[in-house]
């Protein structure tokens, strides 16, 4: 299956999309991870993203779709793949549809994870990071062995990172609203979205994945 993960920040839509690509044996591919692979490789595609980002500026529409679509032709990614941080606009989604048609194929599921805005700020304002080896931690999911230390390195204390400050969150989360969220409407339309509740355990809502992927595979 191609499957494309969909929700706001802090909705936990990585980590279900991490489980289930290692589940089916399907990579997870991150807008990232492309960008890091294609920068180490230095692929004609990859130096010029590195031109880019070196200059300060943000990798445009245009490039990421070709790096997206370098990225999707490589062999690990021809039975499946999931997809997380693209698309984030309609224009890339389009653009993905395009690229996949090419090949006779299309996108099968856009899994849409949503929660509450109140739980999500929780959530986010609950993550900390170690200074010294910036391993994250979330103080209410995946808190540290020792409360407010590292691990690895128990004479560190954790830190908040800037952008997850209250006001910075709300602010994300109001981007998210009007640059993304159109794709929900978007896939919808097409009769590909697969809408999964985003609140409870981990364990929880990978269940629900789990089960909402098997009736939509199951009914077509």
């Amino acid at each position: 299956m191609r499957i494309v993960l969909l929700g706001p920040p802090g909705v936990g839509k990585g980590t279900q999309g991490r489980r289930i690509a290692s589940e089916k044996r399907w990579p997870l591919i991150s807008t990232g991870e492309i960008l890091r692979e294609a920068v180490a490789r230095r692929t004609p595609l990859g130096q010029q993203a590195q031109r880019v980002m070196d200059s300060g500026q943000l990798v445009g529409d245009d490039l990421m779709n070709e790096l997206v679509r370098e990225r999707l032709a490589e062999p690990d990614a021809e039975k499946g793949f999931v997809l997380d941080g693209y698309p984030r606009t309609v224009v890339q989604a389009e653009a993905l549809d395009a690229m996949l048609a090419e090949r006779s194929l299309g996108v099968d599921a856009a899994l849409a994870f949503d929660a509450p805005a109140e739980e999500l700020v929780r959530r986010l304002g609950a993550r900390r990071e170690c200074p010294v080896c910036q391993r994250a931690y979330n103080m209410m999911s995946a808190p540290p062995r020792e409360n407010e230390r590292c691990d690895d390195h128990p004479g560190s204390t954790l830190v908040r990172r800037a952008d997850d400050g209250e006001e910075t969150i709300r602010k994300r989360l109001l981007v998210y609203e009007a640059q993304t969220l159109p794709l929900v409407g978007y896939y919808r339309a097409k009769g590909r979205l697969l809408e999964v509740p985003g609140t409870g355990s981990m364990d929880q809502v990978f269940e629900r994945m789990r089960q909402t992927l098997a009736v939509a595979v199951g009914g077509r």
